[in-house]
């Protein structure tokens, strides 16, 4: 064998490995408790170290029957393939995974990465655009 077992049902899955680093880093160095704002620079700070390219606060549209309805801001769009919404609290809320599945939808995308910072690490859950 002697070969490097790779998952071929994860969508993106080098980026979203890259991606997860970087929350583990920057928690590693910041530590808990700050507002999600700091964990946002922060991520962007080391997306731009890396040259990851991504952009921020992005605007999605929310259309029904081609009338727009609505708009999103996405937290990052990375490499204009992954979503990644930054939230602080020790639990996936509901409605922030279904906020994501919301972007997922409305941006045609299908990952997004929700990223809880919590008082004890990092969580994280994948979020796959089914539709």
């Amino acid at each position: 064998m002697g070969g490097e077992l790779k998952r071929k049902d994860l969508v993106h899955p080098e980026l979203s490995y890259k991606v997860i680093g970087i929350l583990f880093e920057v928690f590693n160095e910041l530590g808990p408790g700050l507002q999600e704002r700091y964990y946002q620079r922060a991520i962007a700070v080391r997306l731009k170290q890396i040259n990851l390219p991504y952009a921020q606060e992005v605007r999605v549209s929310l259309d029904f029957k081609v009338v727009n309805i609505g708009v999103y801001y996405l937290d990052f769009l990375i490499e204009n393939k992954i979503i990644l919404e930054i939230k602080r609290g020790n639990r996936f809320l509901r409605q922030n995974i279904d906020q994501v599945v919301g972007y997922l939808k409305a941006s045609k995308k299908k990952l997004g990465i929700i990223a809880n910072f919590t008082n004890q690490g990092v969580k994280y859950k994948r979020i796959l655009n089914l539709y």
